[in-house]
């Protein structure tokens, strides 16, 4: 028994002359004074380029092997066209290891395009570059700007892709994007438990634009618009025109009660008890898009949440930055969905407004600055906003502040008065709901700001939405997941939908058949 394992092995190595051949090399490089007189980084370099050139040639000679491979069912394309006359038609691939050609059988008929089972069978795209030369190309395009993702693959692989089709590639490697959480919704598979409180929570970012991508309105805008100076923009002109990118994140989190004493800050005079750690958010969603409006965006969100919890057995919160139209929409899906959804307005928003209101009072920072806006906080954290806003105003007016003066205190009191019914953060705090907004911010700063806010950067909108989606594959940990599921979209539109009944023929190869070939080539051209 051992000894015919050996033999077959023997067999197998010798089918791959070539591979060995090239190995013997290295075998020899490294036995050799000048491997022996280099350092061990430049050993590694040299050895992992020799190491890409074997793969290369193995690979190429596994393809040879597979050649002419010929199918013995007859094959029918989808327009139920048989094609009985078979060539060969070269083509070359670009792989992680480098340039490979593939000389395969393709069959046709007068005025059809021909057929290459093979092809499918190995699921290559109809473009040179491979499916594996096409993920790196993606993860790193998420990443780094084109021009490195040249370089990155230039230097990690042994392919190499011009930056035009960097692009090209990276919007085609998105476009399964929505389909792929579609199935995952209708096809739910993890069953964990998660905690008992489902959010949502949305926000926007701008991103540079070339004019002709601009929404319709901005770009009219832009077109109007002329700067006083060619040179140099005067005060309140803008350089550039941005387009909204609606960021969503939806997760799931345990309840965590607090009080209102719990999130300001400690007086040093009394014993500090032990900060309880917050819950973590879980299966966290998040994503991003130019092309889709806010609504869109939004709906998704609740279709990602209802997938959550299809029965409605969590509690359903909305984190929001106060922006109206973003509340209009999710009082208004949530109604139409029959969701009971609790909207809570972020409590860093207002501490914000209260900052800004509070130097009106005291310009300079310090104590009094410091101790009037905690006072305010602790009262909206008790459920006092709408007491808030009138004192504030009240003070403004017996201390005779100017219009300029009392500006940013109107602009508290309005916010906190028109904002009230999404300011009751005793309630939230008791039902132990999270208040704060960093979820998405931090999604608006990874996802948008990161990459798209590149200096110089302007983007067009069929690449900025790839990128985004890329990115939120990534952030969401759901990239290798979507890659299985893209190659099986690209088999299915490339090969299997180009068939009679979606049914690839199989094919059988002389060299590594016992039943030899029985069917004529006629040697054909490149394709």
């Amino acid at each position: 028994m051992n000894t015919a394992v050996h033999l077959s092995s023997i067999e197998k190595i010798e089918k791959y002359d070539q591979g060995q051949e090239y190995f013997n090399t290295i075998v020899h490089f490294l036995e050799s004074e000048e491997c022996h007189s280099m350092k061990l980084s430049g050993l590694e370099r040299e050895l992992e380029k020799k190491g890409r050139e074997l793969m290369r040639i193995l690979l190429q000679e596994y393809l040879d092997k597979l050649s002419p491979n010929i199918c013995e069912q007859p094959v029918r394309g989808s327009d139920e066209v048989e094609r009985p006359k078979a060539r060969l038609h070269e083509r070359h691939i670009e792989t992680v290891f480098g340039t490979v050609s593939s000389d395969r059988t393709g069959y046709g008929n007068k005025g059809v395009d021909s057929l290459h089972p093979l092809d499918a069978e190995l699921n290559l795209p109809p473009e040179r570059y491979s499916l594996e030369l096409r993920r790196r190309v993606a993860e790193n395009a998420a990443k780094n700007s084109f021009d490195e993702t040249v370089d990155t693959i230039n230097k990690t692989t042994g392919g190499h892709i011009p930056k035009r089709q960097v692009e090209e590639l990276t919007q085609r490697a998105a476009q399964d994007f929505d389909a792929f959480y579609e199935t995952r919704q209708h096809n739910p598979d993890d069953k964990a438990p998660t905690g008992p409180i489902v959010v949502i929570t949305a926000d926007g970012k701008g991103v540079v634009m070339h004019r002709q991508d601009l929404r319709k309105a901005t770009r009219k805008a832009a077109e109007k618009r002329k700067n006083q100076m060619k040179t140099r923009l005067s005060k309140g002109e803008k350089k550039s025109q941005k387009r909204m990118a609606t960021v969503a994140a939806v997760y799931t989190i345990d309840e965590f009660a607090r009080t209102p004493e719990d999130l300001l800050p400690k007086d040093d005079s009394k014993p500090h008890k032990e900060k309880e750690k917050s819950p973590a958010p879980e299966q966290k969603r998040v994503w991003a898009s130019l092309e889709k409006s806010a609504a869109e965006v939004i709906d998704s969100a609740f279709s990602e949440a209802s997938h959550r919890d299809p029965e409605q057995e969590k509690k359903w919160v909305a984190l929001v930055d106060g922006e109206n139209n973003q509340i209009r929409l999710l009082k208004r899906m949530a109604k139409e969905r029959g969701i009971a959804l609790t909207l809570i307005v972020d409590i860093i928003h207002v501490i914000e407004y209260l900052w800004k209101a509070g130097r009106a009072f005291h310009p300079e920072s310090g104590p009094d600055l410091e101790q009037w806006v905690q006072h305010r906080l602790r009262k909206i954290l008790i459920g006092k906003a709408g007491l808030m806003a009138g004192g504030m105003r009240r003070s403004a007016t017996l201390r005779k502040l100017t219009d300029q003066q009392r500006e940013p205190v109107d602009d508290c009191a309005t916010y906190l008065k028109n904002k009230a019914p999404y300011l009751r953060y005793d309630l939230y705090l008791s039902n132990g709901f999270p208040i704060a907004t960093g979820v998405i911010e931090g999604a608006c700063r990874h996802l948008v700001k990161d990459r798209m806010d590149i200096t110089g950067a302007k983007w067009r909108l069929t690449s900025a939405e790839a990128v985004l989606r890329l990115r939120a594959l990534r952030s969401s940990n759901d990239f290798d997941e979507y890659w299985i599921f893209h190659e099986a979209c690209e088999y299915k539109r490339n090969h299997q939908n180009r068939y009679a009944d979606g049914e690839v023929p199989h094919t059988k190869s002389p060299q590594f058949s016992s039943k030899g070939c029985h069917l004529k080539i006629i040697q054909g051209g490149k394709m």
